[in-house]
């Protein structure tokens, strides 16, 4: 079978979906595979590289798209790409299927096949193909040392002759994966953490990592069978708003994580509660691309309000963008390996595979 990957649009997506590693696998397991000139250049990939892997160039893009079976990207390509994919041919990547569902649609009425892997059941079988996994743990360790640099004080504490400099406190919004992997970071750098999170089953893997969990009453009730949070009721929510306004007074820096799949980040640091952070505090906010978890967050920008600093970027991956492609490299290529029939050398979509079921465009 032919598969390919074509060029992300550099200015916002420095990632690539086939390192030379994975490339060497997909060869291995008998697929032809054609990419474009200077495809992993930007990370220090070179065409040689790939070249001496069996991996076949290409100049034209377009040729590349209209003959493979398989197209591999990070994300949707432009138009003018898609126009090009034809019946039976799939895509695999993350397609945000919220933001792109017409478009989606469109392919499926051509019987193009799109799989759309942040899909992906959380099941243990699934965890190897897991991109929102890989990525987040990256996501929310670089979260932490970007608010660090931003950060004008030191971050843990420091016994001189001259006096003590007291510990940065952190509190981490959102115990999923970012956020654990934030306070298991701002640990590691000499903070004192502090997590909030609407679930309970997130309370031991907080304290398991040595930050403080707060909570308020119902927590236990505000998570789905998928293992995400889900929306509070207003009691709720007046409860934590207190909780946290209250804490606020004491924090350094805030790593806000909170996500709902397919909704608006909910909106956790209001307005109000920016007269109880100190001058010179930090906000990194993780959900910034989906309105912010801040009244006052803005993408690719660093706002000031009160003496206080909101980061939020488009896309903190493009800072770690080679140990991000290694990682969901691997992630689609066994995702693949699950999808392709070894024997005959053809893709087996098996809509009772509940990993193909949850991730096919339908």
């Amino acid at each position: 079978m032919n598969l390919g990957s074509i060029s992300e649009n550099r200015d916002i997506e420095k990632r690539i979906a086939i390192t030379p590693e994975i490339a060497k696998k997909y060869i291995t397991l008998g697929f032809n595979l054609a990419l474009p000139n200077n495809y992993g250049t930007n990370l220090g990939f070179t065409d040689e590289e790939y070249k001496n892997l069996g991996v076949n160039f290409s100049d034209k893009e377009e040729e590349i798209i209209k003959n493979s079976e398989i197209v591999i990207q990070l994300g949707l390509p432009s138009d003018d790409k898609l126009s090009l994919l034809k019946e039976n041919q799939t895509l695999i990547g993350s397609l945000n299927t919220f933001a792109n569902k017409e478009k989606l649609e469109s392919l499926k009425s051509k019987n193009i096949n799109c799989f759309s892997l942040e899909l992906l059941p959380r099941i243990t079988r699934a965890q190897s193909m897991d991109i929102l996994s890989s990525q987040a743990n990256l996501a929310g360790y670089k979260a932490v040392v970007e608010a660090f640099q931003v950060y004008e004080r030191a971050i843990p504490m420091m016994m001189t002759a001259a006096g003590t400099i007291p510990a940065a406190k952190v509190l981490v919004v959102g115990a999923g994966v970012a956020g654990l992997q934030a306070i298991a970071t701002a640990k590691r750098m000499g903070a004192v953490v502090f997590a909030t999170d609407v679930r309970m089953a997130s309370k031991e893997q907080v304290e398991s990592l040595g930050g403080k969990f707060l909570t308020v009453e119902g927590s236990e009730n505000l998570e789905t069978e998928g293992g995400y949070a889900k929306e509070a009721s207003d009691e709720f929510k007046k409860k934590q708003e207190e909780l946290l306004s209250e804490t606020l007074k004491k924090i350094d820096i805030i790593i806000c994580t909170a996500l709902i799949p397919g909704r608006e980040a909910p909106k956790i640091i209001k307005k109000e509660m920016f007269k109880n952070l100190q001058t010179g505090s930090v906000i990194y906010d993780l959900a910034a691309v989906q309105g912010g978890n801040t009244v006052f967050t803005e993408v690719d920008k660093i706002v000031e309000k009160n003496g206080v600093k909101i980061l939020g970027e488009a896309n903190i991956l493009n800072k770690l963008p080679v140990s991000a492609s290694n990682l969901y490299a691997k992630n689609v290529f066994n995702f693949i390996s699950n999808l392709y029939d070894k024997e005959n050398k053809k893709l087996n979509i098996n809509l009772e595979d509940e990993i193909i079921e949850k991730t096919l465009i339908k």
